[in-house]
């Protein structure tokens, strides 16, 4: 039993691992965009244009299945409240 507690606690570490860096390099991305954007002339305003819609709102789905499996691993022992609550705030800032 401790070879499979420790077999899940890596893949944890690991899946956590890689949403940071999936993360970093989203966010470094679209900093690229919005530099690349913001150095572009805007075009010249036109009257017959329609109002610009809102943004959509950022899917969260992502989270909220990132949190449930963060749920299921405290539940089973993997990590502790602590453990749970700091990743718990890592991924909520994301």
């Amino acid at each position: 039993m401790p070879g499979l507690l420790r077999g899940v606690a890596r893949t944890a570490v690991v899946a956590g691992t890689a949403t940071a860096v999936s993360n970093r390099v989203n966010r470094r991305q679209q900093g690229r965009w919005a530099a690349q954007e913001a150095s572009q002339a805007p075009p010249p305003p036109s009257y017959s244009q329609q109002p610009a819609a809102a943004p959509p709102a950022p899917d969260m789905s992502a989270k909220i299945e990132q949190l449930k499996q963060l749920g299921e691993l405290k539940t089973q022992g993997v990590l502790t409240e602590a453990e749970f609550e700091e990743q718990k705030r890592r991924l909520l800032e994301a």
